[in-house]
């Protein structure tokens, strides 16, 4: 009597129809992100979108950014709740791009994970499908590698890549900024996707365990740990076409903390004084230090403290700006302005003079944050 074939692949540990059920369960997600522009569909060796709307700019510039979720997906897998990692994935791809001013076209993602369950992957990418229809990205491609014997049956990483458009004279950007140009915080949702290597290692010093219920959050710490990156794109487009030329440059508070990213996007021969005052640190960041025995002011290389963004805008226009993203529903506040010349000798503490590569202005936080919470 014969017996049936082997698929020597799925011996390996590689589960092929686990996949093609995941990519079902996603489709319906995904679909809700493509608007006349994308064509083909779903599940095409390649993602096709009609540029011919480019054919309308005079001078257009392509904006790329790609990125990762970084160690907040461990946290996930803790819990075992996956529904909100894939808008942090828009949040760190998608957000860089509307720092110069690019209204976002398309993204596509990536997911390795040791095995294939094709209800968390497709919780993965419905998250990312959210965030994408909440930035108007359309979302044309991507790919989800199965590598057992690599990572653990439970272990995955995300990762994107996001391509714009921006008319080469709208550009945003360190040319733009001017002294006396106010620089205001847009308030983040907690603590995004940063600085999470340093959050896992405090709390597992502290033992405490992510399914724990946490008094200070009213929900468990994973619940409060995994709420996702606040996404800014359309607020700050909205914001562009609705008091044109008000803003100068825009920076996303990422890796780094708020003076290096802020440093990026000045001049050179520019600095700021942030004031601590005009804020009080989220309450997630507070329990944090408290529970790993450091000052606020230690992590703030590390963790974005409040601050998703940083707008520097004109003066005349600050007031606006704020009442605009106000109704969009971001709280903004003038943290700093722009001088020029010679920086301060008053001892209070140590400028950041540009980041990653980039030599730009000169930024350092002054003063004791506001203690409100």
């Amino acid at each position: 009597m014969a017996t049936a074939p082997q698929n020597p692949y799925s011996e390996a540990g590689v589960d092929t129809a686990a996949g093609d059920l995941a990519v079902e369960l996603m489709k319906s997600a995904v679909r809700r992100t493509h608007g006349p522009e994308v064509l083909g569909g779903v599940g095409g060796f390649a993602g096709l979108f009609d540029a011919s709307a480019l054919l309308s700019y005079t001078k257009p510039l392509l904006a790329s950014s790609t990125d990762g979720v970084g160690t907040k997906v461990a946290i996930a897998q803790a819990i075992d709740r996956h529904d909100t990692i894939g808008q942090d994935l828009v949040g760190m791809v998608v957000d860089d791009i509307v720092v110069v001013g690019a209204k976002p076209l398309f993204m596509t993602d990536y997911i390795a994970c040791g095995k294939v369950v094709p209800e968390r992957i497709a919780d993965i990418v419905r998250g990312i499908a959210a965030g994408c229809e909440a930035t108007g990205t359309a979302l044309v491609g991507g790919e989800t590698a199965e590598h057992p014997g690599l990572l653990g049956v439970n272990d995955y990483d995300v990762a994107g890549a996001a391509t714009g458009i921006v008319e080469a004279d709208s550009i945003l950007g360190a040319e733009r900024v001017q002294s006396g140009d106010v620089v205001l915080a847009l308030a983040s949702s907690g603590a995004h996707s940063n600085g999470f290597s340093l959050i896992r290692h405090i709390v597992s010093r502290a033992g405490v365990t992510y399914g724990a219920d946490a008094a200070e959050f009213g929900r468990t710490w994973g619940e409060e740990l995994l709420e996702p990156t606040r996404l800014y794109t359309l607020p700050l487009l909205r914001l562009l076409e609705r008091i044109p030329g008000a803003v100068h440059s825009l920076s996303h508070v990422t890796g780094g903390g708020i003076a290096a990213n802020l440093a990026r996007v000045l001049p050179v021969g520019t600095w700021v004084d942030v004031d601590r005052s005009t804020w009080s640190p989220l309450p997630v960041f507070r329990v944090l230090a408290d529970l790993g025995g450091l000052s606020l002011e230690s992590t703030e290389g590390t963790w974005n403290l409040g601050i998703g963004f940083l707008a520097v805008v004109s003066a005349d226009r600050a007031d606006a700006a704020i009442e605009a993203l106000a109704e969009e529903g971001i709280d903004t506040w003038q943290v700093g302005v722009v001088r020029s010349g010679a920086l301060p000798a008053d001892g209070f503490g140590d400028f950041e003079q540009g980041a990653k590569g980039v030599d730009g202005g000169a930024v350092r936080l002054v003063g004791a944050y506001a203690d409100t919470h």
